[in-house]
């Protein structure tokens, strides 16, 4: 009975001399713990999503508290405000964290066409 319970203390206390059968053990039952009981527990991990990366985004402080985010349109598809609002959202949060939505203004080149927003937005 001394030689089981030495032999157990051996393992909690992790005493075995390295090579030795019981190192093995305990190195072997460490590595079935962390590849096979994700198969029968739910650890509620998941990989980050993989959102498509903006075409192009600018960030500038406005003087103030707040940044100014210059968005390219191609990001930007909704046609209302509320999906511009969104849009403009999913692009500029993953970069700043959650921020409070200003205002914006649309940008255009010199011949009228759309080719980006500036974005003001609060912490």
């Amino acid at each position: 009975m001394r030689k089981a319970w030495a032999t157990v203390r051996g393992y909690i206390w992790w005493t075995h001399q390295r090579g030795s059968f019981h190192y093995d053990v305990m190195v072997t039952l460490i590595l079935l713990f962390i590849f096979v009981t994700p198969h029968f527990i739910n650890y509620k991990d998941k990989p980050a999503e993989r959102l498509p990366r903006p075409k192009s985004v600018l960030v500038m402080p406005d003087g103030e508290r707040g940044f100014i985010f210059r968005v390219d349109a191609r990001d930007v598809k909704g046609t209302t405000h509320e999906d511009q609002r969104a849009d403009l959202l999913r692009v500029i949060e993953p970069i700043a964290g959650y921020v409070k939505l200003d205002h914006w203004a649309p940008e255009q080149d010199t011949k009228g066409n759309l080719v980006g927003y500036h974005v003001w937005v609060r912490r």
